[in-house]
């Protein structure tokens, strides 16, 4: 397993994230823990996990396995840097969600009760909430890394402008700031190109993909289709859409002698703002396969080809102005 710095840390983490969104509604407890240790055999140390995560609301499915897995001792907690995100509704009532001062406290408790942890290693939050101040933020988080209860803060699903007054806010109180951004980004979703990665890039941000695999899409959608596996109404819409692309590429990838999923993979790899994928394996085989992109090495006639498949964006204004 090969490791990289958490954005510009000093922590370090492997080169695939293990994403955990399947634990409990896919993926049995047993089956969960088997792909969690499985995951350490492999080297990958770096989990990702949301307290909303097994879409039973309040209750935090996916964090309260992950607990009992490090219960079970044995070094899993400490040879983990455990990384879980708030902001989705964890009830019914005023201040169970978003980012506020009540709930970054509440919500943080909450976590570390149900992980049976002391300390989260990088706090995320999950989405960027409008109605509340950077500094009313920053004050929250700064009290829990005090306390000793979070490590390091990372956002997800921000724009470039949110990373930037993000920073600027924490920079005004001496803070270290955000240290990551969770994005949806892959060959077909590039958008972030635009401003994202460009800010994250400034600010000593590292990037995290979420979907990287675009919902499957990249997964070898087509040869899985044909052996009568079915998909989703929505990767369906999405996929004929996009048919004359991923029929492209799926093509490449049999000259590169490569499986589709593994190619999209390590594409991500290839870029130099990228932390870690976040991979979701709902088996131990996919677990195993994502190793795969790790020792796939794309050139600059390779890389030329996707991006004439899926074309990108460059950095703006230069992508729309002159």
């Amino acid at each position: 397993m090969d490791y990289t710095q958490l954005g510009r840390t000093g922590l370090k983490v492997s080169r695939l994230c293990l994403g955990t969104m399947n634990f409990g509604p896919l993926t049995t407890e047993e089956d969960s823990f088997a792909i969690m240790d499985h995951a350490h055999e492999l080297g990958i140390n770096f989990f990702d996990t949301a307290n909303v995560y097994g879409w039973k609301k309040g209750e935090g499915v996916t964090e309260q396995i992950i607990g009992r897995w490090f219960a079970k001792g044995g070094g899993r907690r400490e040879k983990t840097v455990i990384a879980t995100k708030l902001y989705g509704s964890m009830g019914d009532w005023p201040n169970e969600g978003q980012l506020s001062a009540l709930n970054i406290r509440r919500a943080a408790d909450a976590s570390l009760k149900r992980m049976q942890t002391d300390h989260i290693d990088l706090y995320q939050a999950h989405h960027i909430d409008r109605n509340t101040p950077f500094d009313e933020f920053w004050e929250a988080m700064d009290i829990l890394k005090q306390q000793g209860k979070i490590l390091y803060v990372g956002s997800s699903n921000f724009a470039g402008w949110h990373i930037a007054k993000a920073q600027e806010s924490a920079r005004r109180r001496n803070s270290v700031g955000l240290v990551s951004e969770q994005s949806h980004y892959n060959l077909i979703v590039r958008a972030p190109e635009l401003e994202v990665i460009p800010a994250a890039e400034d600010y000593g941000v590292g990037l995290i993909p979420w979907s990287p695999l675009a919902g499957g899409l990249l997964g070898g959608i087509l040869r899985k289709i044909d052996k009568g596996r079915s998909a989703s109404e929505q990767i369906t819409k999405q996929l004929d859409r996009h048919r004359d692309k991923i029929e492209r590429y799926e093509e490449f990838c049999d000259e590169l002698g490569e499986d589709p999923a593994n190619v999209g993979l390590a594409w991500l790899l290839h870029q130099k703002i990228v932390t870690a994928p976040i991979i979701g394996p709902r088996t131990l085989d996919q677990l195993d396969g994502a190793t795969r992109a790790l020792e796939i090495v794309l050139d600059e006639k390779a890389l030329t080809r996707l991006d004439e498949i899926f074309p990108g964006f460059k950095t703006a204004p230069e992508h729309y102005a002159w």
